[in-house]
């Protein structure tokens, strides 16, 4: 689902990056709600040894509507949305950070309510 930056991309307090969220595939219709991307600081501990990471946001840094569509001249047939958000100045150099992303979407004739919480480390 999380499409963009790669794990292990070393990231700057304040710097932006784009966040690209990949629609994953239903085998029945889906009605896209929302997207909540957060950052959590991992501390002086991998973010590995942290056992909570896809119960939290974080820090969240976006909130709102998800569109994902088809891009053309793209490596990849999935629909996605980038989104542009500001790694939190106050976390400090030198620790790993997790980049967590919850979706919601609602499945199926009857709109039964899915979500997914995913997350990759970067670094600081």
């Amino acid at each position: 689902m999380i499409g963009a930056p790669a794990e292990w991309t070393s990231v700057q307090p304040g710097e932006s990056i784009t966040v690209r969220v990949d629609r994953p595939g239903f085998q029945s219709s889906a009605e896209e709600v929302a997207v909540a991307i957060g950052f959590w600081p991992c501390g002086s501990s991998p973010c590995s040894n942290v056992g909570y990471l896809d119960e939290v946001l974080g820090n969240v840094v976006y909130n709102g509507p998800y569109d994902p569509e088809y891009h053309t001249g793209q490596p990849t047939s999935a629909q996605y949305q980038n989104f542009t958000v500001t790694v939190p100045s106050a976390f400090q150099p030198g620790q790993q950070i997790s980049l967590n992303v919850a979706h919601f979407t609602l499945i199926g004739a009857e709109f039964m309510p899915y979500m997914e919480v995913k997350n990759i480390t970067l670094l600081l």
